[in-house]
């Protein structure tokens, strides 16, 4: 008995990890596809994203946010940047640093608790507009990038909605925006059904103390 006590301790926070990891996985493919469900259902009605407004871009956002709204279930509709999000706007980085989630002035609360904030500025390097999913909502979760926190971009040029860190091109960047600081990883998680750069260090290695994960090999560290 002793002996099985001492298996089961070692194994079952383990489990359980892993467990909540499924989870958050599932919540984070599940807002993805409801998010391109919307948008391609509004479209169809209102025609490309990208000729929706041609307003100032803070109005436009919340134009665009609004029609979106149609093809949710919602709970409740924020036109503040804290009103659907955590109240301090404060989220912790993988590495521990606080940093403002500061594009979510037009948001919404899904009926399943997911909080959704919309940037209202182009990127002009990208030209995205970007949305915040918080997947269990303001009150509950770690409050953390790459956790609980994630970032899909609409790219202006074809209106596709694109989950962050899509472009594994430039890996070096990628690896500092998820494995360390945990804001580029929903593209990680969709495509590889699991959250293991929260399992690394700063170097990428897994806790096996060999395997390096990469955008493009390694993509667990099973």
């Amino acid at each position: 008995m002793g002996i099985i006590g001492v298996v089961a301790a070692l194994t079952l926070p383990n489990l359980n990890s892993s467990t909540g990891d499924k989870e958050k996985v599932a919540k984070v493919k599940k807002i993805y596809q409801n998010l391109e469900d919307a948008l391609g259902r509004a479209e169809a009605i209102y025609g490309p994203y990208n000729n929706w407004c041609s307003a100032g871009p803070q109005f436009c956002i919340q134009k665009k946010r609004d029609r979106l709204l149609d093809f949710f279930k919602v709970s409740k509709v924020c036109d503040s940047a804290l009103a659907c999000f955590k109240e301090n706007g404060y989220y912790l980085g993988k590495s521990g640093q606080d940093q403002i989630l500061s594009f979510t002035a037009y948001s919404f609360i899904l009926a399943d608790g997911t909080s959704v904030g919309f940037n209202g500025f182009v990127l002009a390097t990208s030209k995205t507009n970007r949305i915040a999913v918080d997947i269990d909502g303001p009150n509950k979760g770690t409050n953390t990038w790459g956790k609980d926190l994630f970032i899909f971009d609409i790219n202006l040029d074809n209106n596709e909605l694109l989950p962050s860190g899509y472009d594994i091109s430039n890996f070096s960047d990628l690896k500092d925006e998820c494995f360390i600081d945990g804001r580029s990883c929903a593209f990680w998680v969709i495509n590889n059904d699991n959250m293991d750069y929260l399992k690394v260090g700063t170097d990428g290695k897994c806790p096996d103390g060999k395997t390096v994960l990469d955008w493009t090999t390694n993509k667990t560290c099973k």
